[in-house]
């Protein structure tokens, strides 16, 4: 079994990474912009990641639930989502087991709600076969890609398989792998991942790609001035719409205690993360989280379709 894993979690000399840490210093000097990761001292080194193997007697499991919403203001649901926990237990070792996915198709674009759930199929599909499958099957040996090759191969197909069944079609998409005791991250739209911490910090995991993020990033527009833009929703990558097709790929650490939350648009356009924090903080279950989250969305309007996910980290 470490075999298996040490080839997951190490990468080849050769390998070049699929997104390039900026530092603050050197946006300054360049322009680019600093994505929202951790600082350097927190943040997870890939090439020394290993699979924590908690004893028997820890508590090592994911709770995860979720709930979506037509809104108010749509006649039809152009989210998509997707959650599979599970654990793979032994003697001497327990290794949670994580994919959620949320995409949103986008509006404007045909057939909009078809991109979604395509997407969502193919990139489950493909992280099923290459990682999920072979870990479960006596007969093969461990995949030939890291598990970062694996979430940017699978947004790839993604990609590819849009054009095929929903021609014309967009989506967001931000995907989290968990394994053991990190998680990867894909990401392109602006559909959103947070990690929220025991020590009560919300922090983003995602950056969006979008036309007044951009904006905001760069200092032309403030925060409030970005949020009451008419051009907020303008993508400037998406799945099956815009070449050359260029995914964020990231990994972090799980954080003790904690969570996990993916929402679209829908949700964290409307309420605020002082709210979200305070409903994902106070209730019992994730899933009870996820039912207040999308009726507050509801309340506040439900100008969109409303997607949340949120899965509840090993204490």
């Amino acid at each position: 079994m470490a075999g298996f894993f040490k080839r997951l979690f190490s990468k080849t000399k050769s390998e070049k990474p699929v997104l390039e840490v900026v530092t603050d210093q050197e946006a300054a000097k360049t322009g680019q912009v600093a994505p929202p990761t951790m600082p350097l001292k927190d943040r997870h080194d890939t090439d020394k990641a290993k699979t924590k193997e908690l004893k028997r007697g820890d508590i090592n499991y994911l709770v995860s639930g979720y709930g979506q919403s037509i809104g108010k203001q749509r006649d039809h649901n152009e989210d998509a989502l997707y959650v599979l926990t599970t654990m793979l237990s032994s003697d001497d070792s327990m290794i949670p087991f994580g994919l959620y996915i949320v995409a949103d198709g986008m509006g404007g674009h045909q057939h909009g709600d078809i991109a979604s759930v395509t997407a969502v199929r193919a990139m489950a599909g493909y992280i099923l076969r290459k990682f999920y499958i072979p870990l479960l099957d006596l007969s093969q040996g461990p995949p030939n890609e890291t598990l970062q090759e694996i979430m940017q191969n699978g947004l790839f197909e993604a990609h590819r398989a849009i054009p095929k069944y929903a021609p014309g079609g967009g989506t967001t998409m931000t995907a989290v792998l968990i394994m053991g005791d990190q998680m990867t991250i894909a990401h392109v739209g602006d559909s959103r991942a947070y990690a929220i911490h025991g020590d009560g910090q919300m922090q983003a995991l995602t950056r969006d790609h979008s036309l007044v993020k951009r904006l905001e990033e760069l200092g032309q527009l403030t925060a409030e001035e970005a949020a009451q833009h008419p051009q907020r929703n303008v993508l400037y990558r998406a799945l099956g719409q815009v070449e050359p097709f260029e995914p964020d790929i990231t990994t972090f650490p799980l954080h003790h205690p904690g969570y996990l939350f993916l929402c679209s648009d829908g949700l964290w356009g409307v309420l605020n993360e002082h709210d979200i924090f305070q409903m994902i903080t106070t209730n019992p279950s994730p899933e009870q989280a996820c039912l207040q989250l999308v009726e507050a969305a509801n309340a506040a309007g439900g100008p969109d379709n409303i997607t949340a996910i949120l899965v509840r980290m090993p204490d």
